[in-house]
């Protein structure tokens, strides 16, 4: 009795101790299949019907010439400006905000500082200096040819005069720095406070200040955009680059408002590649829109020269975080995803491109949507 209850215990233990060795078999066993699921997906032959789905081929078609891109708006930087101030100083009073429109030499902010008033003390003393020793070089020099005065005089006269004209200029080309015309500077208009202007017709992309802080030379106030160099920033297969050529037409829409068209023309094609073998073209609307803002996403068209291509109808392709993908059949009702590049598109047909398919593999080629989604459902369901 002893002896069999201590086999009976032995084997209670083991079976214990196996079970999680066996769990982590399973689970490795399993773990493949769930990461499939997110590429893959399985139809019964009625819910195909059910769906829509039809299977077919690509067909090798003449594809029309037709080039759709994707790109933004983009701004070169000589017409981004970054608006700082040459000397330290508060922040007295302004009224911008990102987006505002503004006018060349309208007033962006106001700064505060004493050092303002002495720049403009200096000067004018330095003016009144200047003013003094020219009338003492001008009487030197009339001694001196009367010969009433020695020459070392008149020297020190005539040095006294020029070391005041070079300070007063010095003095002068500053206050113009910091917007100060010194050409109208008296003593009673002494100001502790100077402008900071807008140098284009432009609006406001950036501002980086508030009312009573200061700010040092080296810091950016405002970032202004002159929008009349304003252009847009597509990106090209490698494969379509030698399609595009300078001077092209381009009609460009938003996803937004896909009938509102704008009208552009290629000015520069990048001839370096990105990782993803992609190079910029850019692209100088024919009309400036207020609408069009630097960031903003948009589409590109561009007529090119017609090529056969494989095609497939549009709704065999589907589009998922920013990529785009068909549904290749392998049989019994099960399916997976295949990344593809797409090409043109005209009358309802899509040229794609991959390295595995071929006029004869065999795709979804009608609602393809609905495979997508039941693989967007499972993966929410198992999250």
């Amino acid at each position: 009795m002893k002896t069999y209850l201590l086999t009976a215990l032995t084997c209670l233990l083991l079976a214990c101790s196996g079970k999680p060795e066996n769990e982590a078999k399973e689970a490795e066993k399993e773990a493949p299949e769930t990461a499939a699921e997110t590429t893959t997906v399985t139809f019964t032959s009625s819910q195909l019907t059910n769906a829509g789905v039809q299977v077919g081929t690509p067909q090798v078609e003449q594809v029309s010439g037709m080039l759709s891109l994707q790109g933004k708006i983009d701004v070169p930087p000589q017409s981004t400006i970054s608006l700082s101030f040459p000397l330290g100083g508060y922040l007295k009073s302004t009224r911008m905000l990102p987006g505002m429109h503004v006018s060349k030499g309208q007033v962006l902010a106001e700064l505060e500082d004493m050092q303002f008033i002495q720049l403009q003390q200096d000067y004018l003393t330095a003016k009144e200096k200047f003013e003094l020793a020219e009338s003492e070089f001008k009487r030197q020099q009339d001694l001196n040819a009367s010969k009433a005065s020695s020459d070392k005089v008149f020297q020190q006269a005539r040095s006294e005069m020029e070391m005041q004209r070079i300070l007063m200029s010095a003095l002068a080309r500053k206050l113009e720095v910091i917007g100060i015309r010194p050409e109208r500077l008296q003593p009673e208009s002494i100001s502790k406070t100077v402008a900071i202007l807008s140098p284009i017709n432009g609006f406001v992309s950036k501002v980086n200040v508030n009312v009573g802080k200061y700010t040092a030379p080296t810091d950016m106030l405002f970032e202004l955009v002159d929008p009349s160099d304003i252009h847009l920033s597509l990106s090209v297969f490698e494969k379509d680059l030698n399609a595009l050529s300078i001077g092209q037409h381009v009609t460009a829409y938003t996803n937004d408002e896909p009938g509102r068209k704008y009208d552009a023309e290629i000015i520069l094609i990048s001839k370096s590649l990105d990782q993803d073998r992609m190079a910029e073209v850019h692209c100088h609307f024919e009309k400036y829109s207020s609408r069009l803002v630097p960031g903003m996403f948009m589409n590109g068209q561009v007529s090119v020269k017609s090529k056969r291509a494989l095609t497939v109808p549009e709704e065999a392709v589907v589009r998922w975080e920013n990529k785009y993908y068909v549904f290749l059949d392998q049989g019994a009702g099960k399916f997976e995803m295949l990344e593809v590049k797409p090409g043109s598109a005209d009358r309802g047909i899509q040229q794609i491109e991959a390295p595995e398919l071929t006029a004869a593999t065999r795709l979804v080629v009608r609602n393809a949507y609905a495979l997508l989604l039941k693989i967007r459902n499972t993966d929410e369901e198992e999250g």
